[in-house]
């Protein structure tokens, strides 16, 4: 087992380290094991809302964990009692903020925000986000862009950008009409308004809800099983579906087998393949 706090933790290996005489909390948390990494947002003061720091931070895990051979599944949940209320800006020592022009704040989503949306498109394992409490705006929309997505029963959700006068910012008007269609995404998109999480699941938002204190526990036996199972295949499994959502059916098809012919000559395939066929064997006798 890894774990550690940013990307480079050294010898460091505790969610706490030592300044001098005073203790820095890390922002993130991250850890590997048996398989599944997880990243933990771990600014629970300001409901887990995310810096730059920890943008530069979280992407640099995706990108180096999109290319570890040990690491077969990525978990993405929240300390405390919020997965993320979005982006936080600190103010600065007179306790006011610089102006910025438009094109900073372009720069500001493009260069550093954006990169965690762009380093998930590049990865083709499963990331599943265990949505322990409250998400809001680019908080929420952090979630959207795992490919799975299990809730907490108390869990809420608000695409609240309208109500600070802005834009969905961080992919929303991309993910969320793909998860519950226009309509209903309009309908968050335009007024804001938290929902919970039954109705999240029912709308197709989130994949399953579980009881708060069973929300870790149910990820991780489902992330468990992801790990275990043929890795290449999951692998493929997963590019096939985005690569086929934006293409026709003719190309989709022929996406598909070639996929086939690269899996069946895998180890890993001809096992599986290897171990189903004797259970069959072994139910028919």
């Amino acid at each position: 087992m890894r774990q550690g706090v940013g990307r480079r933790s050294g010898s460091l290996p505790i969610e706490t380290r030592k300044e001098g005489l005073i203790m820095i909390k890390p922002e993130i948390i991250f850890k590997k094991e048996d398989g599944i990494a997880t990243i933990v947002l771990n600014c629970p003061e300001r409901k887990n809302a995310f810096s730059m720091d920890m943008i530069d931070q979280w992407a640099n895990l995706l990108q180096e964990w999109r290319i570890d051979p040990e690491v077969k599944v990525i978990v993405l949940t929240g300390a405390g009692d919020a997965f993320c209320s979005g982006a936080y800006f600190a103010p600065s020592q007179d306790g006011t903020r610089r102006e910025e022009t438009a094109f900073d704040q372009k720069s500001t989503l493009w260069d550093r925000i954006h990169r965690i949306p762009l380093a998930l498109e590049d990865i083709d394992k499963p990331v599943i986000a265990a949505l322990n409490g409250v998400a809001v705006g680019a908080g929420l929309d952090m979630a959207l862009m795992c490919d799975i997505r299990f809730a907490a029963q108390s869990a809420r959700f608000s695409e609240g950008y309208v109500k600070i006068g802005f834009v969905p910012g961080d992919g929303a008007a991309y993910y969320l009409p793909r998860l519950v269609g226009i309509a209903k995404a309009l309908e968050l998109l335009l007024t804001g308004d938290f929902i919970y999480a039954p109705e999240a699941e029912r709308i197709g938002l989130v994949n399953r809800v579980f009881p708060d204190d069973k929300l870790m526990e149910e990820t991780y036996k489902f992330a468990r099983r992801l790990a275990d199972g043929p890795a290449p295949v999951i692998r493929l499994i997963k590019r096939a579906v985005y690569q086929s959502s934006h293409v026709d059916l003719r190309t989709a098809l022929d996406l598909i087998s070639s996929h086939m012919g690269v899996i069946r000559s895998t180890k890993e395939s001809q096992e599986a393949m290897k171990t189903s066929m004797t259970r069959l064997r072994g139910t028919k006798s």
